[in-house]
């Protein structure tokens, strides 16, 4: 069986890094409000996913993800379980986390004081494009 799933939404604040000195991973997390309709009424709800991103594409989000940004993201989906103390009694707890595989920005991009972290990535993605249209 395959595991991928695919989201399109807006991020809620900006990610976060925690590192794991002893093996020299790292993960960036973030989640993404993501817009849900029932048919048996009009009312639009939000449904929030929490995202994680290791390494080498964890360092791409930090780059270029920003809070009010609209991406779609795809990736693998995990249930984290940790415990969680509910009235002095130990709960264990699982909820769902996607491990993101990869990502893509789309949308207008929200202004704000960062701006000049989402640009540089965006200048360089047409050069790409247009070196591997010509090879």
């Amino acid at each position: 069986m395959f595991n991928q799933i695919s989201f399109v939404g807006h991020v809620g604040k900006n990610p976060e890094t925690v590192d794991f000195p002893d093996t020299g991973n790292k993960v960036v997390k973030f989640s993404i409000a993501v817009k849900e309709y029932s048919n048996k009424s009009d009312e639009e709800k939000t449904m929030w996913l929490d995202v994680d991103a290791w390494n080498g594409l964890g360092d791409r989000v930090l780059k270029t993800v920003t809070k009010g940004r609209e991406v779609i993201i795809e990736g693998k989906l995990t249930l984290n379980t940790y415990s969680k103390d509910v009235g002095g009694t130990q709960v264990k707890m699982t909820k769902p986390v996607i491990k993101l595989t990869d990502f893509h920005l789309c949308g207008k991009k929200p202004t704000s004081e960062d701006e000049t972290q989402t640009e540089e990535p965006k200048q360089e993605a047409p050069k790409r494009r247009l070196a591997a249209a010509k090879g």
